[in-house]
């Protein structure tokens, strides 16, 4: 039977979730599994790999072939490196403890990575966050001194108005006199 490490999809349409199994290599992708040994959620930024690192590396050791994604998941989370370690110690290369520490020393360097990344995400995002604000600023002072403007022209077209207004109120009186009199001249006769 050969034995794979691959994904077995789950969630909903358009947003997927991950269990990584080990799976005879025979049976379908979201069907029959042997062992659980994580799980892997994309949706989120970066993406969340929770992996049991001593079950992987026993499967590895037993035979299981990893997908190339599950690999890269692997090699992410240093399941890799660490039984390429163990390799070394097993042929004598170096020993127990020097394979300790170079692991501790690559887990470290990746945990600061993974951190520092975390860490520009969300400064980035406090910076467009702050950035929209400003412009949003902006629109509204524009849109402000543009309503103020309509609203002295508007005040300033009334006043003008109102100022035609009287002199104009006064040619129709003057008009108005004549036409009475005109009016009375032939009523009279």
């Amino acid at each position: 039977m050969a034995v794979k490490l691959r994904l077995q999809r789950h969630g909903k349409k358009g947003s997927p979730f991950y269990h990584i199994v080990a799976a005879d290599s025979r049976s379908p992708r979201d069907g029959k599994f042997i062992e659980r040994i994580g799980s892997y959620n994309p949706n989120t930024n970066p993406a969340t790999i929770q992996l049991d690192n001593t079950k992987a590396i026993q499967w590895l050791n037993n035979g299981a072939q990893p997908t190339d994604t599950v690999r890269a998941m692997l090699s992410y989370n240093g399941v890799m490196f660490r039984q390429h370690l163990q390799k070394g110690v097993t042929k004598g290369a170096l020993t127990q403890d020097e394979a300790d520490k170079r692991f501790e020393a690559w887990m470290n360097e990746k945990g600061n990575k993974i951190q520092a990344k975390k860490d520009r995400l969300a400064k980035d995002k406090s910076d467009s966050a702050t950035k929209a604000l400003k412009h949003e600023r902006e629109v509204n002072e524009a849109r402000l001194k543009a309503m103020t403007a309509a609203a002295e022209a508007a005040s300033a077209a009334a006043a003008e108005v109102h100022a035609e207004a009287p002199a104009a109120e006064e040619a129709p009186a003057a008009e108005e006199a004549p036409a009475t009199e005109e009016s009375t001249d032939t009523a009279e006769a």
